[in-house]
């Protein structure tokens, strides 16, 4: 049965609708109760918090704050998961997410990280958005190697637009080769040929 609202209530429900306020219409016995949808500008605002906040380095307790906690997490970095250990596995719920940053500050620093060219898709609550950054290899006796990347982040949000879902399409290759000390020596034959 739905639940009639007065006139005033109508009135806030506009005005709400207009701020992307959560909105409550109440009858004596009952309320309802809906969020409006996420705005591409909110999600524009959360995807370049989230991307700021890597960029910048912060700690984990800082990149999870931009994760849903109303709905299950994944992070996903696509490729072969023998080539680095944060490749190519679902990682899910908030102990997931842990784990994989974890394991991507591990293994990996990096520098001069910018994210450009967004596109958000408002109805689909999705960004993406290719980023750039040097990257350095950090662990075992291939510690060291280094490399230019491009990236693509997509994000799923929640109706908070909070994130759901973190996938990543990166150089997988270099990261490998890097693993591996083979990046610097692959790149000197290369050069070598030209």
């Amino acid at each position: 049965m739905a639940a009639i609202m007065k006139r005033g209530q109508f009135q806030r429900c506009l005005s709400s609708c207009r701020t992307g306020l959560t909105v409550t219409a109440q009858q004596p016995s009952r309320s309802i109760s809906w969020t409006m949808p996420t705005t591409r500008k909110q999600l524009h605002a959360s995807a370049s918090a989230l991307c700021n906040d890597f960029a910048a380095k912060a700690p984990l307790d800082t990149l999870l704050v931009h994760f849903s906690t109303t709905h299950q997490l994944s992070a996903r970095e696509h490729g072969l998961q023998v080539l680095a250990p944060f490749l190519g596995r679902t990682f899910t719920g908030r102990s997931g997410l842990q784990e994989y940053f974890s394991l991507l500050q591990q293994y990996l620093t990096y520098e001069n990280m910018t994210f450009d060219e967004w596109v958000i898709d408002e109805e689909a609550c999705k960004v993406c958005v290719r980023g750039k950054a040097r990257f350095q290899w950090i662990e075992g006796a291939a510690a060291g190697e280094s490399w230019d990347e491009q990236f693509v982040y997509m994000l799923d949000f929640d109706d908070e637009a909070k994130v759901t879902d973190y996938q990543v399409w990166a150089d997988s290759g270099a990261a490998y080769l890097a693993r591996t000390g083979q990046l610097n020596d692959m790149r000197e034959t290369s050069e070598k040929k030209d």
